[in-house]
């Protein structure tokens, strides 16, 4: 069955160097057709540039910062039938978008949206998760690795991870793609609630997976400690005018912002942030709601006939494989990898040490997968603390754990 045109929309401000790994890591999907679109402030516009398969992709540049617009940018620049959104910080598995769309091919779902590893690469940072009326996010029970269809009632309906979300383009036009008055934080939670009170069901997919680095950015530390809360205090008053009565709004401020203040003061004793800091981000919060209270909403516009044909990225021309090296000779390995993504090889490595370190697992900024542990230690939560393997043995554990998503079992 021939597989629906999919465009795949990366957004990236302050972030060049996460961009180019992303990229890299996009370019060894395994699907056809794709494209991908860019839009980019100018240290993007120059990462993108300055690769090697630059000619390949549709590179936009875009210097506000509101990620809302700059998706909406994407998305009239997208000519596929599918637009997908991953993050500039984030990596894709090379079967994600396959996953994607083979559970949109139901006739009632038009949004899918996958896992999220952390960054490590083997806890993952959200799996499945469903919205209540006031916004609020809770783990949704998935079990498996098939995919679930949720259908939206009054008052709950799935969400979807922005850096893991794909959506028919056709209904981005209807509903009028995201709101900028979203400029950071909550908007994809606004899309989803929208998609929802149209009717439209969601698919929930544990295969489609990516890893997620969560890169600092001017809001947030690479450590997720927040640095300024004002665009999360507006995305807030904004979804409250949208979507939550007016006689509950006030209630639902205070323990909104009840939540930040005990966020701020548990970073505060931790060490993260010093004593002054917890009043600057609370401060810093209510100015941002009080703008909120003000901000036009909905005025995301979305063309009918994308701005630019589609450009597909030539498929890869080589096969999956994975390696095995111990420590030892793990310089000799990463070599052999990077031969071996040149020749177009989708490609994982795994180094494994003589000792009981957990995993960690990455892409690798030279194009290929790497993961690196004890030979006797944790590769995922079910397993035991330390268990005895041979080296052989263990490989074959790893290859067939990670190509139940991956692909390349054989």
């Amino acid at each position: 069955m021939t597989q629906p045109p999919v465009s795949v929309v990366i957004v990236s401000r302050g972030r060049p160097d996460a961009l180019r790994v992303c990229l890299t890591g996009c370019m060894q999907l395994l699907y056809d057709p794709f494209e991908i679109v860019v839009v980019a402030d100018p240290a993007g516009v120059a990462a993108a540039q300055a690769l090697p398969f630059a000619k390949q992709i549709k590179i936009i540049g875009f210097d506000d910062a509101n990620i809302s617009a700059a998706r909406n940018v994407g998305i009239n620049a997208a000519a596929g039938e599918i637009v997908a959104f991953v993050d500039d910080d984030a990596v894709p598995e090379p079967t994600w978008l396959t996953h994607l769309t083979q559970a949109m091919q139901h006739n009632d779902v038009v949004v899918a949206g996958g896992y999220v590893r952390a960054r490590n690469g083997i806890s993952y940072q959200w799996k499945g998760r469903s919205l209540d009326a006031l916004g609020d996010a809770v783990d949704m029970p998935v079990t498996g690795l098939e995919p679930v269809v949720v259908q939206p009632t009054p008052t709950r309906c799935a969400k979807t991870e922005g850096t893991n979300m794909a959506v028919r383009r056709d209904v981005l036009l209807e509903v009028g793609g995201f709101d900028p008055a979203y400029h950071y934080f909550l908007d994809e939670t606004d899309l989803n609630m929208r998609l929802a009170k149209a009717g439209y069901a969601c698919a929930i997919v544990p295969r489609a997976q990516v890893h997620h680095g969560f890169a600092a950015n001017k809001l947030r530390r690479a450590d997720r400690v927040p640095t300024d809360l004002f665009d999360i205090g507006a995305s807030w008053a904004v979804f409250q005018r949208k979507f939550i009565p007016q006689d509950k709004r006030r209630d639902h401020w205070r323990v909104i912002r009840m939540s930040e203040r005990r966020r701020a003061v548990r970073l505060m004793v931790s060490g993260h942030i010093e004593p002054r800091a917890v009043t600057g981000l609370i401060s810093r919060l209510d100015q941002g709601y009080g703008q909120g209270i003000a901000r036009r909403m909905g005025e995301g516009h979305i063309t009918q006939t994308p701005n630019a044909p589609f450009k597909r990225i030539a498929p890869l021309s080589g096969a999956m494989s994975y390696l095995a090296a111990r420590r030892s000779n793990a310089a000799k390995a990463r070599t052999e990898a990077l031969h071996r993504v040149k020749n177009g090889e989708v490609v994982t490595l795994i180094i494994l040490s003589p000792n009981a370190l957990y995993h960690q697992a990455r892409f690798h900024p030279d194009g290929y997968w790497e993961q690196r542990g004890g030979l006797f230690g944790k590769s995922s939560r079910c397993q035991s603390l330390l268990k005895f393997w041979r080296f052989n043995d263990r490989f074959s554990a790893e290859k067939k754990r990670l190509s139940a998503i991956r692909g390349g079992s054989d």
